[in-house]
């Protein structure tokens, strides 16, 4: 099975939030060979972003941070540069009111037929209410 990720899931394969016992089942399916994850480029500055906010908020030490972000880069994700995606999501996000990162996501799993699973529930609410819903899970729904 090929999925779309998003940065809320792959930052929860290695810091504990809300909905990381479900995270680490897919990355567990990934790492048996069951599940490829697709995301934009974007994801790698997304989860840095959120790693440095973690640090600045004193979350994480400068240690932690930088064996997450070891492990990060080592999973097994194929990307795809948002070059391409940034029409239909530039139009997605001004149709539905999501922001052009979020739609970027959207974007990626349309073009090739996949699912994007992700822990941001608004999105997931905004896009249920689309033509592109069926493109779109919820991470606490997604794996049983």
């Amino acid at each position: 099975m090929n999925l779309v990720i998003d940065a809320s899931v792959l930052i929860k394969f290695f810091i504990p939030e809300i909905l990381s016992e479900k995270a680490e089942e897919l990355s567990a399916r990934v790492a048996e060979g069951d599940l490829r994850l697709l995301a934009p480029d974007l994801i790698f500055a997304e989860v840095g972003n959120i790693i440095w906010k973690k640090h600045r908020m004193k979350e994480l030490i400068r240690s932690e941070a930088e064996e997450i972000v070891d492990a990060i880069v080592s999973v097994p994700i194929e990307v795809e540069t948002s070059k391409a995606l940034l029409p239909l999501a530039v139009d997605m996000g001004l149709a539905y009111g999501i922001t052009v990162y979020d739609a970027l996501y959207v974007s990626l799993a349309k073009i090739h037929e996949y699912v994007l699973v992700t822990a941001d529930r608004k999105l997931v609410e905004i896009m249920g209410k689309t033509d592109f819903k069926k493109y779109v899970a919820w991470l606490g729904d997604f794996i049983r």
